[in-house]
């Protein structure tokens, strides 16, 4: 499988896409065409479990990496996860489903990919050759931070560095970073917002003086953000995986259409699911779920992306982001996978924040996707709700897609020409990770203590607590450290 920039024309294996991160001219990789998955194909995947089905999607893209060692390697990675299921699909009512992907060591969906990059890095820089020590750099908005350092800690030949906003993530989410193991990691906080850490990264990999500098030193910058192929396409599985066990339960009959719902930021894991769909996956419409950040439901609207607005700090701070980097990705597909147009609108959004798509554009993304959003006080009644309803707890991500995908099924009943396909919403972390907030949805009480909360949360629901989570409270903080997003590389130099 060969790899294309989505501004240019350089053409690159699945191994080196992963390695290198991010494409030479700043655009971000994507497969050179849509490998196929044929019906005969998914009827196979039914009597797999779901590392094969893992192996079977990854291998699809990553045709040069060898099977056997890739499935071992997602028996591993998936073998950390609580209770032997990566991702189990749960059933609320006749037509309802919560995919669950908070179950690994984490506690956040990251984890998904995030166990299986190291050794997809690992393997890729030995498929290119690559000798050079390699130093991964990660702005995070929360969890991808922790998910990437736990991946990555004590990985030989690798560093890891990762970067949050100073105020802009939860207590438990900053807990998780701040106290986290391993001698080739570092954290540190940036006075900012998620969009100044991510800018800051960037300009770090665009930059050519800045490589120069890390050479001299040994090593090879690439990227575990989403930005990069090898975190997005171990997300394109549970989109699968979740459709067969629909079937195999005999929810849907194969062939049926399904929805999804997906809490969005940076919109690599609804991009996951559009990438499966692209692949043959049974797909009726991915539906966009934001938070006050409302920039993709306006774009969606208006048909101009607007970065130049008011940044807002809500109870869901992992998709409190205001440029989503790999809406860039689906930008270049629906565009007729135009580079120059791509390249274009890339620096535009760069240059003024903002950026307009023809009007056929437009159509088109209508045609494949919905976008809605939901404020704080939306958020907390739908939480509030569904738990006395249905007592299942949510995180403060999944409320907000809940909140979305029940407005999007009351539109779909008042609609009869609309076609009415099972709803799947991704759960994005456990309720445990925002426990303040959490609890605050279900009782009206406020706590101070994130673990005063989650003891709180456990009375109440019964839902067992991550021990990964639990272990936090007595762990030494190692990282304290905070810079300015101008100085950010200075931080990495002294790292290295």
């Amino acid at each position: 499988m060969v790899f294309i920039s989505t501004r240019g024309e350089e053409k690159v294996t699945g191994a080196q896409a992963i390695v290198q991160g991010i494409a030479k001219d700043g655009g971000l990789f994507v497969p050179e065409k849509f490998p196929a998955v044929t019906p005969s194909e998914l009827e196979s995947m039914l009597g797999m479990d779901y590392p094969e089905r893992a192996a079977f999607v990854l291998h699809k893209y990553l045709d040069e990496y060898d099977h056997e060692e890739l499935l071992a390697a997602l028996k591993k990675a998936y073998s950390q996860f609580e209770d032997g299921d990566a991702a189990p699909l749960v059933r609320v009512e006749n037509g309802m489903y919560m995919l669950e992907l908070f179950h690994g060591p984490t506690c956040a969906f990251k984890d998904m990919a995030l166990t299986v990059l190291p050794y997809l890095l690992r393997k890729g820089c030995d498929l290119c050759g690559i000798k050079e020590n390699v130093l991964i750099l990660v702005a995070t908005s929360g969890d991808t931070g922790k998910a990437a350092l736990e991946g990555f800690k004590d990985a030989p030949g690798i560093k890891i560095m990762v970067f949050y906003p100073d105020d802009g993530v939860s207590k438990m989410q900053k807990l998780q970073m701040c106290t986290q193991e391993g001698e080739n990691v570092n954290v540190v906080a940036v006075r900012g917002n998620f969009d100044d850490c991510q800018t800051g990264v960037k300009k770090i990999f665009g930059s050519e003086e800045c490589k120069a500098k890390l050479k001299e030193k040994n090593y090879l910058l690439s990227s575990a953000n989403s930005i990069n192929f090898g975190r997005l396409a171990p997300q394109i599985a549970y989109y699968f995986s979740a459709y067969c066990d629909l079937v195999t339960s005999e929810q849907i009959k194969m062939g049926d259409k399904v929805n999804f719902t997906v809490p969005t930021g940076n919109f690599g894991n609804i991009l996951a699911a559009y990438y499966a769909k692209r692949m043959g996956l049974p797909v009726g419409t991915l539906v966009c779920a934001s938070n006050k950040n409302n920039v993709l439901t306006d774009f969606w609207a208006k048909g101009t992306y607007d970065s130049k607005r008011p940044f807002y700090k809500t109870m869901s701070p992992s998709m409190d982001i205001l440029v989503s980097s790999n809406l860039e990705r689906l930008i270049f597909e629906l565009s007729g996978r135009d580079a120059a147009l791509t390249r274009e609108r890339m620096q535009q959004l760069s240059a003024t924040g903002r950026y307009s798509i023809r009007a056929e554009e437009l159509k088109a993304y209508k045609k494949e996707f919905f976008a809605g959003c939901t404020n704080e006080a939306e958020t907390v009644d739908c939480m509030y709700e569904f738990f006395d309803e249905y007592g299942y707890p949510m995180d403060t991500h999944t409320g907000v897609a809940m909140s979305v995908a029940q407005r999007y099924e009351e539109m779909i009943e008042k609609d009869p020409s609309a076609e009415k396909h099972p709803m799947v919403v991704v759960s994005t972390a456990s309720p445990y990770k925002f426990p303040q907030d959490v609890l605050y949805a279900l009782t009206g009480n406020d706590v101070k203590d994130s673990f005063k909360g989650i003891k709180r949360i456990n009375l109440l629901t019964a839902m067992k607590v991550p021990e990964s989570l639990k272990a936090i409270r007595y762990k030494p903080v190692r990282f304290k450290q905070v810079t300015s997003p101008e100085k950010m590389f200075d931080e990495v130099m002294k790292f290295v």
